[in-house]
């Protein structure tokens, strides 16, 4: 017959028990707290500073709205697409071009136009410049604050 010596067993279960025990009471997170007191919180002045300075670089970022742009040109080549976007921007320098690609088209796009006739009048003059049709198609555009200022300001 083997003889097994339990002493050391029961201490090692008892010590087990006891560990487990102590880690299960650490991770309950309810105890008294002292009431009544107070906190007091002191804020930096330059939080203040920081605040103003990110509210006016907001107000400079360009916002993006509904709006129109003129679309020049459809085309599955890129470089069909950049060769486009030279020549409407070597002939109107005023007006931003874009080019978007909607797989497996390159189109490229003039303009931020608020309404409608903008686009138009520019369609009516990019047509002897890309003859194989000019449209205008509503897209997000970008409207600079300066913009927004000067067409408050013609009201």
């Amino acid at each position: 017959m083997i003889r097994i010596n339990i002493i050391p067993m029961k201490f090692f279960i008892t010590a087990a028990f006891v560990l487990i025990g102590g880690i299960a009471a650490a991770q309950d997170s309810s105890f008294a707290t002292a009431s009544g007191g107070n906190v007091k919180v002191i804020k930096d002045s330059r939080i203040d500073m920081l605040i103003k300075k990110q509210i006016y670089i907001n107000t400079l970022a360009i916002r993006n709205q509904p709006g129109f742009r003129v679309q020049v040109i459809t085309t599955n080549k890129r470089n069909e697409a950049n060769e486009a976007k030279a020549r409407a921007m070597q002939a109107y320098p005023e007006y931003r071009a874009y080019i978007d690609f909607q797989a497996p088209y390159f189109k490229v796009r003039i303009g931020d136009f608020k309404s409608r006739e903008e686009a138009t009048d520019l369609r009516d003059r990019l047509s002897d410049l890309f003859p194989h049709g000019v449209f205008v198609v509503p897209a997000v555009i970008n409207v600079s604050p300066d913009k927004e200022l000067q067409n408050e300001e013609s009201y």
